[in-house]
């Protein structure tokens, strides 16, 4: 015989001799309880010594019943035994003797007592029930102690309530609360969540901060801290990543919170202990009570149930406000109404076709009323689960424990037998389920149903289904809720005629069983009054077109929620326009009837100003959508899954958060919550596999749905353009909210403020056709924003037209440029501003005027008189090429986090730095604040970078940037640059040198010393240098001694030189220049300038370069002679202006006051 646990060795012999006993002698239960008990005492006692955690309790009879929560006979008969404390590799099970939620915590605290050192302990109630009341309460008992003993003094007790799970980064914020860390640490969370939310990261799966862990690790060592932690997710989770250490005496207490009434994790894993303790790997000590879900060990009293059960509605009662003057009753109400479901054999056969009415049974029933039902059916649908398989349900068990059938609280009869559960009340029956065809029979059934406010008559599908007396409900004067499903009744006189309490009314596969009245009898409203009260009508492949009828419509000015499946088709619509006033629900799906081909359906919504949720799924002949949708201004979901014959997709609903088009077909069920189908409910694949193509859906524009959040389009091939502009779509998904799409050509996410990031997923097999992406999440856009200029008259496969606030969104382009083998168009802009590029001319009118970008007049700045021979002068000062190339990105004023961004690259996720690095011909860089600007590596294809009215930015070009194509430089006004292109350690400074260069303009820059380093003998293709009001410029090019120390460098392309203002200029190159096809120099304030351009090597059929500058720097100008091309007689004779500049003199002599 093996026992698969580690317990001490002499309780290994006793309990294996005992096994081995009671299978020989076939002994009874209570035979085997007892002389397990005797056997084991002689183990108790020596293993007592050993236990540090806490006594054993004893028994009147002095002895304990040593089985755990899930033993059972089968268990043993399979060699194993399960002692009431026992140890699992390193895992210590214990089992408590409290058999209430107090008891518990008394005892958990006194373990706690016990322990002497750090510890970890899982507590799994008495089969899940009880585990948040007792956590709660053991809480409530260490911080209302004012003397605590030394063994429960704490310095820190701290309740973690995630039983709604959202990610471990939310259960740390939770943790830094209850720790109250500082502003500082948690604006941590804030920052770190912003991050992820531009890597498009998956909000569920975002991990723990080790920042903030390192501050919460460093808290608890300051004392000894309690953490009472409820996880709601499915996985444990260890605290010591979260900084709380196992160490230090710290005592950590938690449990898995699960929705009611599902199985705890001891009671669906009881034959698997090993299994248990590897899934709870961080535990060191796993506590439960005692079992009551095996009727082969009852060790738990119905009544002792009863108030686990009150307990665990009062522990949802504390965590939601918004129930607190309802009282725990209405909880219970809510639990019990969930059991009836689950119990009764109609909703086993058909669990998750009427799952999704779970909140309006409670509220049509009367569980939940008042202002409040919405927010109430809520709240108790995340702490409950009405889709429980029979693997997680504890419905035998809760069978097993209930009273008997005279004080019943609901009644199931089914053909099994009678079953009657009670748990608190001895009310008669409120709730009554049947199931079997014989127990419809006789009048102490009408008795029976007279009462009850919920009816369910269910039977198994047939052809021909139950026929029902027509009297059967005549006394059911309370009957609120009505289910009928495969049955048989007269559709002319229904038998819930006189139910004038009726608020529910759902029919399932029922059909007309009349055959002595005439259908066209005359109608008459009194027959139909019930249908006034009726709040829900669900009608499920019941072809009955009578009870829709318009003067039946009339009838239901209460009616919120109408649904009908397997029926009519969305025509039907057309009979809402000026009825149903009070409609918020409306579903039409998966219609048996075909569309008439002229009916009209626009007006269908005009008036339905209280519309929530629309479903057509299935509605396959649909060709358009009713042009009077956009009048249902209070739409907030709309479903069109499985409507294939859609052309064009146009809402602009304002408060539309949900929108879903499943081209795979309908989904299975939907919710009673205002949401989506769930995904476990819609198809795996597409219903019509041979016929994907008919999908017709071509343009879908959600334009101007400023809230919509919530999207799901799958399965559509002919799909081409999406827009979602103004949407407040957080992450685009295209893995899960937008799949299957092939065709996509065109996607439009404009005014899109709160955009963050998109996932791509794998992009090849997705968004092959993509050839337009248009975003803009600048904050403040209106909804119909201006559409960028689209160019036509070039042939690109991808363009890309882009502008964000924050430049982290430059992660979501990477893959769809990288990705794309097409010739692309970039155009992306990173700022905040409402004008992009050049500023306008209002703005420019504000400029001081030394910064405009227009002409200076020389003569403004300095007085002087030209003379008369001077045909062109300074202030025709040419402005520099301006146009931006094919892939272009801007960096303007607003623009965020662009240097965290420059700083590194990352070839895999993509960046700014990555795109400027390897896709871009153009830069264009102005009005931030930014320090660094410009990408940290090697720059592959920029042409043409300009860089203005940056007053932080120095330099414009980082060290390691190299400029392999660059030909055009424009910078201006930049007050603390000291160079345009740093010095420093290229790697191989002769290959990157500056080859491509044609132009270079550098315009009042205050501080700049030099432009450009010289790592080669040569500029090739530098043609034009513009320089102007750059007072601490000493030379343009600057030697870098570290990597080049030749004295001549050469610009055989050069023509043009212009300098003005640049009164500490020295020379244009810190040595020797030689330009041999200079045609032009132009200087003005220029007073230090020593040396002008070598004409070596010149042509002689050349002709000679105009020089334009003042006379005393012509003359005060350094040459080296004829011989090295460097003579005046080489340039033409210059023209000079009539005076020289003006002198700064002492005020009242006679010079200053000829001046003036």
């Amino acid at each position: 015989m093996s026992v698969i646990f580690n317990v001490y060795t002499d309780q290994l012999q006793h309990t294996s001799s005992i096994c081995i006993a009671f299978i020989k002698s076939k002994l009874k239960q209570e035979d085997f309880i007892s002389s397990f008990g005797k056997e084991t005492s002689k183990a108790r006692a020596q293993g007592e010594a050993k236990d540090r955690y806490m006594p054993r309790a004893t028994s009147k009879k002095g002895t304990r019943v040593l089985l755990s929560w899930g033993m059972t006979i089968n268990c043993i008969l399979k060699h194993r035994a399960i002692v009431d404390r026992f140890k699992v590799d390193k895992t210590i099970f214990q089992q408590l003797e409290a058999r209430d939620v107090g008891g518990a915590r008394d005892e958990i605290i006194d373990l706690v007592r016990r322990t002497t050192n750090g510890c970890t302990m899982y507590f799994d109630g008495w089969d899940s029930l009880g585990t948040a009341a007792v956590l709660r309460s053991i809480a409530h008992e260490l911080r209302s102690m004012k003397d605590p003993p030394p063994e429960l003094r704490f310095g820190r007790i701290i309740y973690i309530d995630c039983s709604t799970w959202k990610s471990k980064r939310v259960m740390q914020r939770r943790i830094a609360e209850g720790l109250k860390l500082d502003h500082k640490t948690k604006h941590m969370f804030d920052k770190e969540d912003e991050e992820d939310d531009f890597s498009g990261v998956d909000p569920a799966s975002r991990d723990e901060i080790r920042d903030v862990a390192a501050v919460t690790g460093r808290i608890p060592r300051m004392g000894r801290s309690m953490i009472i932690f409820l996880n709601g997710s499915d996985e444990d989770v260890a605290l010591s990543r979260f900084g709380v250490p196992g160490y230090n005496d710290n005592i950590i207490i938690w449990t898995f919170r699960r929705r009611f009434p599902t199985k705890g994790l001891l009671q669906s894993q009881y034959h698997n202990t090993k299994q248990i303790a590897s899934k709870l790997r961080h535990t060191k000590v796993i506590i439960y009570g005692f079992t009551w879900s095996y009727p082969e060990l009852r060790q738990l009293t119905r009544s002792e149930l009863s108030e686990l059960v009150r307990e665990e509605a009062a522990s949802v009662l504390a965590r939601h406000p918004c129930m607190q003057d309802d009282g725990l009753d209405l909880v219970i109400d809510c639990y019990l109404y969930v059991l009836f479901l689950h119990h009764t054999s109609f909703y086993k056969g058909t669990r998750r076709l009427w799952a999704n009415h779970g909140a309006n049974y409670w509220m049509c029933d009367g569980i939940i009323q008042g202002d409040r039902t919405r927010e109430i059916s809520k709240a108790l649908y995340q702490e409950i689960s009405f889709e429980c398989d029979d693997a997680s349900f504890n419905s035998e068990a809760f069978k097993e424990r209930m009273i008997p059938l005279h004080s019943s609280y609901y009644l199931v009869y089914g053909d099994d037998g009678d079953f009657s559960p009670r748990i608190i009340g001895k009310r008669h029956a409120r709730w009554i389920s049947i199931t079997s065809k014989k127990k419809l029979a006789g009048e102490k059934m009408k008795s029976i149903l007279a009462n009850a406010s919920s009816i369910i008559l269910a039977f198994e599908s047939t052809n021909s289904p139950h026929g029902l007396p027509n009297d059967l409900m005549e006394q059911c004067s309370n009957l609120r809720v009505l289910i009928l499903s495969y049955c048989a009744f007269n559709f002319v006189s229904p038998l819930f005629q006189h139910c004038q309490t009726l608020r529910f009314l759902g029919l399932d596969h029922c059909i007309n069983n009349n055959t002595t009245e005439l259908e066209t009898k005359e109608y008459t409203s009194a027959k139909w009054a019930c249908l006034h009260s009726l709040w829900v009508l669900d009608l499920r492949y019941t072809d009955w077109g009578e009870i829709v009828s318009q003067e039946n419509m009339d009838l239901m000015g209460n009616i919120m929620e109408l649904n009908i499946e397997g029926f009519m088709c969305h025509q039907f619509t057309s009979q809402l326009e000026g009825r149903l006033p009070n409609l918020e629900r409306l579903r039409i799906v998966k219609p048996l009837r075909p569309a008439e081909a002229s009916k009209d359906i626009n007006n269908s919504f005009v008036g339905k100003a209280n519309l929530e949720v629309l479903d057509l799924s299935g509605n396959n002949d649909m060709e358009n959508l009713p042009t009077s949708l956009s009048k249902a201004r209070n739409l907030q979901v709309l479903v069109l899954d499985g409507c294939d014959g859609l052309e064009n997709v146009v809402l602009a609903n304002p408060l539309l958060r949900s929108f879903s088009f499943d081209g795979y077909g309908p989904a299975h069920n939907w919710t009673s919550m205002v949401e989506l189908p769930p995904e476990s409910s819609r198809p795996k694949c597409p219903s019509n596999v041979g016929k994907k193509k008919d999908v017709k859906t071509s343009v879908i524009s959600l334009e101007g749905c400023i809230q919509l959040e919530n999207l799901f389009l799958r399965g559509l091939p002919n799909l081409e353009e999406l827009d979602l502009s103004g949407c407040a779509i957080k992450i685009l998904d295209l893995e899960t909210m937008v799949t299957d799409v092939p065709r996509l050509k065109r996607l439009f996410l404009l005014g899109c403020e709160q955009l963050r990031a998109i996932r791509w997923g794998s992009y090849e097999d997705k968004q092959r056709e993509l050839e337009l992406l248009c975003i803009d999440t600048r904050p403040g856009r209106v909804p119909r924003c201006a559409r960028p200029s689209i160019a036509h008259s070039k042939s690109f496969g991808l363009q890309v037209h882009v502008i964000t606030a924050d430049a982290r969104f430059t992660r979501s382009l990477w893959i769809p440029i990288v990705k794309s083998w097409k010739k692309k168009l970039i155009d992306i802009r990173i700022t905040s501003s409402n004008i992009c590029g050049e500023r306008s001319s209002e703005e420019m009118s504000k400029l001081p005027y030394d910064q405009k970008y227009h002409v200076v007049p020389a003569a403004r700045l300095y007085n002087d008189v030209f003379n008369s021979d001077a045909v062109t002068l300074m202030d025709a000062f040419p402005e520099p090429p301006t146009s931006q190339l094919d892939r272009h990105i801007e960096i303007g004023e607003g623009g965020r986090n662009v240097g965290g961004e420059m700083e590194v690259y990352d070839s895999y996720v993509g960046n700014l730095n990555s795109l400027m690095n390897n896709y871009i011909d153009s830069l264009h860089v102005h009005d931030t604040s930014a320090s660094t600007a410009m990408a940290s590596t090697y720059i592959c294809d920029l042409k043409w970078c300009r860089v203005e009215r940056c007053p932080r930015l120095d330099p414009v070009f980082p060290r390691r940037a190299y400029p392999s194509v660059l030909e055009t430089i424009l910078a201006s006004h930049l007050l603390m640059a000291h160079c345009i292109w740093s010095k420093g350690p290229p790697e191989q400074p002769w290959r990157y040198g500056f080859a491509s260069l044609r132009h270079l303009h550098l315009r009042s820059s205050p501080s700049l010393q030099f432009a450009l380093p010289v790592w080669s003998s040569s500029f090739d293709n530098l043609e034009t240098l513009h320089v102007i009001h750059c007072g601490s410029l000493r030379h343009v090019f600057e030697l870098d001694k570290m990597h080049y120390e030749s004295s001549v460098v050469w610009f055989p392309k050069l023509t043009t030189i212009h300098l003005h203002d640049v009164p500490a200029l020295h020379q244009i190159c810190q040595f020797k220049m030689h330009a041999p096809t200079l045609e032009t120099i132009r200087t003005r304030g220029c007073w230090n300038l020593h040396r002008l351009p070598a004409l070596e090597g010149r042509k002689a059929d050349l002709r000679k370069p105009a020089v334009e500058m003042e006379k005393d720097v012509w003359d005060a100008l350094e040459w080296d002679g004829v011989d090295a091309g460097h003579h005046p007689w080489l340039y033409q004779a210059p023209v000079h202006s009539r005076h020289y500049k003006r002198q700064r003199l002492l005020r009242g002599t006679v010079l200053s006051r000829a001046a003036t």
